[in-house]
């Protein structure tokens, strides 16, 4: 691709933000339909504005999912970990636990093999961080009980992707591959480096930065805060990826680290409009990556399986978010927003279709059932809060006047 076709691809995507974006939020649709909306329409399927090979912008744009955990690691003081334990290792383990076990179930059932439709049941834990985040924030939901739960099942399913690529390997045809990750390192190894890395980005966050921040703030150039911020999470991220793990997992742990930081609120400021631009280009990229050719063919399986997942992974959280005592308006939030696949499940996806655990057919339909999801989850929310939310409010109302 020569400049002149780098540009254009660039004024193609901005255009499609400027004009899409706006237009949804003022039908009330959110940003995040308009930017799946804007990448359907200048997609290979739609209007072929941006040709079929968008794998480069889909890598490019995942640096945004990046630089929001970095900045959700910076709102989270230890303490506030703490305070959320209880939702993070019961909440979240839970669904991961049960998720995983009622989709392998219901996979095996259908036909499927075993290490296929335990490999489903572990990507389909998953639900989307970006796009769940983004619509807490611009509805104001994360401050909420139901936010703050949601939030932890979110950091659960992301600290659990490490495990799942770990264990996808042992479910393919070829256990060789176990040694011989995309990473280059046997398990040993990769085990070694990323706890050194995890220490070095603890200890260097705490100790190391903080005198250099000082340093930087002291010489008052904006503009050289702003490149030791981008310096930091794109630092962290080539670590982690260089270990064959998930950069994002380090980025929130930094930002963790950094959470008590008098830079803290500077630093925020400052990713802060790369972290919203890259973040929409991330989810014009998933409109882009929508095969319609796929789903026009297997227009059934793909509606059949895109119902399922949905309904699954609600029913699931709703059972077990009204066990663990939930409200249930803060029930029908926390499984209504969470009933979908997530950005990490493309990972795994193309993970498990390495390691020969699914056909390059089925590899393909996942995807475009995962992009679905994600594509709806805004739509399920427009319901949620102008049909489902004033009706548990009327019924509570109602109950508080008898």
């Amino acid at each position: 691709m020569d400049n002149s076709q780098v540009f254009f691809q660039a004024f193609i995507y901005l255009l499609a933000a400027v004009v899409a974006v706006p237009l949804a939020k003022r039908i009330g649709l959110g940003s995040v339909l308009g930017y799946l909306i804007a990448g359907i329409i200048i997609g290979p399927f739609a209007l072929s504005l941006v040709g079929s090979n968008t794998e480069n912008i889909m890598h490019f744009a995942e640096f945004g999912v990046v630089m929001m955990l970095f900045l959700v690691g910076l709102e989270l003081r230890p303490s506030m970990l703490w305070e959320l334990r209880k939702s993070l290792l019961l909440t979240g383990g839970l669904q991961v636990v049960l998720t995983t076990l009622v989709i392998t179930i219901i996979a095996k059932f259908c036909g499927l093999s075993l290490a296929t439709s335990l490999a489903l049941g572990m990507i389909f834990t998953s639900s989307s961080t970006a796009i769940v985040l983004q619509m807490l924030h611009e509805k104001g939901w994360i401050k909420l009980n139901a936010g703050n739960t949601i939030f932890a099942i979110l950091l659960f399913q992301d600290i659990a992707v490490i495990p799942i690529l770990a264990l996808l390997p042992l479910l393919g045809e070829h256990s060789a591959a176990i040694n011989n990750s995309s990473s280059g390192f046997n398990r040993w190894e990769q085990t070694l480096l990323v706890i050194a890395i995890l220490i070095f980005i603890i200890g260097g966050s705490k100790y190391l930065l903080r005198p250099i921040f000082r340093f930087i703030a002291n010489s008052n150039l904006n503009e050289a805060f702003t490149a030791l911020a981008l310096l930091l999470v794109i630092g962290i991220s080539l670590a982690m990826n260089y270990v064959g793990l998930s950069p994002a997992m380090g980025a929130f742990i930094a930002g963790v680290v950094l959470a008590e930081s008098e830079y803290r609120h500077e630093l925020e400021a400052d990713i802060e409009p790369f972290k919203g631009l890259l973040l929409g280009l991330f989810f014009i990229s998933v409109g882009t990556n929508i095969d319609f050719t796929i789903i026009r063919e297997h227009l059934l399986l793909i509606c059949i399986l895109v119902t399922a997942l949905i309904v699954i992974k609600f029913l699931v959280l709703f059972a077990l978010s009204k066990s663990l005592c939930n409200a249930r308006k803060d029930s029908w939030l926390i499984a209504l927003t969470l009933a979908q696949g997530g950005e990490f499940c493309f990972v795994l996806i193309s993970y498990a279709s390495q390691n020969q655990i699914f056909t390059t057919e089925l590899a393909r339909e996942l995807v475009a059932v995962v992009a679905l999801s994600m594509l709806l989850t805004p739509v399920i929310m427009m319901v949620y809060e102008k049909i489902i939310a004033p009706r548990l409010n009327d019924n509570q109302q109602q109950l508080d006047s008898d």
